[in-house]
């Protein structure tokens, strides 16, 4: 019996990944949540103009994954969509600040590891073909 090829194979993730990002996951979880399975024109035309402070660095992460599509996989940058976009906790930066009586109390300043995952999306031909 011959063994069927998967057709995983035919379509390649492009990954890029970000680590050591100076933001707490939980601030950059929602970003990341409302970019998922979109296109990534649009995904990089509302981080631009979004106001969070680590829009910019996802956006470069982003920038990163479709130069990587286009130069390693000869992907064509107009049907590129996020398919997974998720973060991590990295290290936790401890710091003291001085409070009244002689007392210290803690500052955390959390690290995140981003995660962009794309890929190409299918036309509507093969789709129907598959079926």
């Amino acid at each position: 019996m011959a063994k069927k090829k998967n057709k995983k194979a035919e379509n390649k993730l492009v990954r890029s990944i970000n680590k050591n990002i100076r933001s707490s996951t939980r601030k950059l979880k929602p970003i990341l949540r409302s970019i998922v399975g979109k296109n990534v024109d649009k995904v990089i035309r509302d981080l631009t103009f979004s106001d969070k402070r680590i829009s910019k660095d996802i956006k470069k992460t982003i920038s990163s994954a479709v130069s990587n599509a286009e130069n390693n996989f000869q992907y064509d940058i107009d049907n590129l969509i996020v398919k997974e976009a998720y973060c991590g906790k990295q290290v936790v930066m401890k710091r003291f600040r001085p409070r009244a009586k002689g007392r210290a109390s803690p500052i955390m300043k959390p690290y995140s590891n981003l995660t962009i995952i794309l890929s190409e999306k299918q036309k509507e031909k093969e789709k129907v073909e598959k079926r």
